[in-house]
């Protein structure tokens, strides 16, 4: 074959291959015929193929858990990257505010890891969650230690178990050198204060509150003010609680007062770089709050989820399990969406997050637990169930 003869082959497999893999061929295509002949195809448009939408011209806008605020920013980041004429806006108000708002109707989405009441999915007509991820909730602390910390020591990690926690929240562990907290933490016996534990919860309505009460009344029958997502505080009843307002509210109340104790979603003690205590789990192994501890913890409940698609992963037997867990959900309408490319695109978002391995490992980086492979695709099959005027969004 002669050289001009191979240019030209070249150029004419170029064209198809750009078009058969589903990358954006050119507008027109240069093919050298000879050295001083060059004639200009334009590939043949499908017909039926619709034209790409403007960058940021479909706004989609959530609301809801401050549980898994940090990833979904960061997703909602990266996304503009994967599909730029979509802009995803989401507001962390908590649970409740959440669910509130996808009942109104005032946003496309909400994000919750407090489960819908059966009242809730009535007025809501046609909501359902979906389970994204699960994340650990932690005891984050701030001690004023009794004593100077010698240069070059550091001490270890606080370590809880599950009645003591209890007991911290009932107001009957008052003091971090009580002998409860001093039996698993020997090494720290020096060093623990004299002073009144302050217990800081959240005062919103919480699905991070909502983990934290129904793993202390799994712990305890002694936790007798329920497992939901706001629940009347012994310790505000015995004058050391305190409140604050979503996951931010609650870590900044405890970095700003000595000798306090609270719950968070675990990103939130890393990102502020606070001490949270490791537990003794329902085996009686001390675990570390991680990815890892996090899909043991849906390990030992697989197969429990509800036709409503929700299971409480809470104080699972499991040796390596962590047990402050829980899933965290979206919720979406699934037949009354009235912008059907709003709703495709919302969809489409939510497979990606859900399938990336990019989207997975910003996740785990910030300690959360993807779902296990079983669960996702339980999940992807409910996504393919959601209709807009009647037609099926993502086949």
């Amino acid at each position: 074959m002669g050289k001009k003869m191979f240019l030209v082959m070249t150029g004419l497999c170029t064209a198809v291959l750009l078009s058969a893999c589903g990358t954006a061929a050119p507008a027109t295509v240069e093919v050298t015929r000879s050295v001083n002949q060059t004639v200009v195809v334009t590939p043949t448009a499908d017909p039926n193929a619709a034209a790409p939408l403007p960058a940021g011209s479909v706004q989609i806008n959530g609301a809801g858990a401050t549980f898994p605020l940090p990833v979904y920013s960061a997703w909602t980041f990266a996304y503009q990257y994967v599909d730029p004429s979509v802009v995803i806006n989401y507001q962390g108000i908590g649970s409740g505010g959440g669910k509130k708002a996808i009942i109104d109707g005032t946003v496309d989405f909400a994000g919750s890891d407090s489960l819908l009441k059966d009242e809730e999915y009535t007025s809501g007509k046609d909501l359902q969650m979906y389970p994204m991820l699960a994340g650990a909730v932690v005891p984050i602390y701030n001690i004023k230690w009794a004593k100077e910390i010698p240069s070059g020591t550091k001490l270890p990690v606080m370590i809880l178990d599950r009645q003591t926690l209890v007991d911290i929240y009932n107001a009957k562990v008052v003091t971090w050198n009580d002998a409860k907290i001093l039996a698993t933490n020997p090494d720290l016996a020096e060093y623990l204060p004299g002073e009144a534990i302050t217990a800081v919860h959240r005062s919103d309505g919480s699905g991070t509150t909502e983990i934290f009460t129904k793993s202390l009344t799994a712990f305890s029958p002694e936790w007798t003010a329920g497992g939901a997502s706001a629940v009347e505080w012994p310790v505000d009843k015995a004058g050391n609680g305190m409140g604050g307002k979503g996951n931010q509210g609650v870590a900044a109340a405890v970095i700003n007062t000595p000798n306090s104790i609270g719950y968070v979603e675990l990103s939130y003690a890393v990102s502020n770089g606070m001490s949270y205590a490791s537990m003794v789990n329902k085996a009686g192994k001390i675990v570390v709050a991680s990815a890892e501890s996090m899909s043991s913890a849906m390990s030992d409940f697989a197969g429990s989820f509800s036709e409503k698609l929700t299971a409480d992963i809470v104080d699972a037997p499991g040796a390596l399990s962590w047990p402050i867990a829980g899933y965290t959900y979206i919720i979406l309408h699934t037949e009354n969406m009235s912008d059907c490319i709003k709703a495709q695109k919302l969809l489409e978002f939510l497979r990606w997050a859900l399938t990336d391995p990019g989207a997975a490992k910003q996740a785990s980086d910030l300690g959360y637990s993807v779902l296990p492979e079983d669960v996702r695709d339980t999940v992807l099959g409910k996504l393919g169930e959601v209709t807009c005027n009647g037609t099926v969004l993502l086949p």
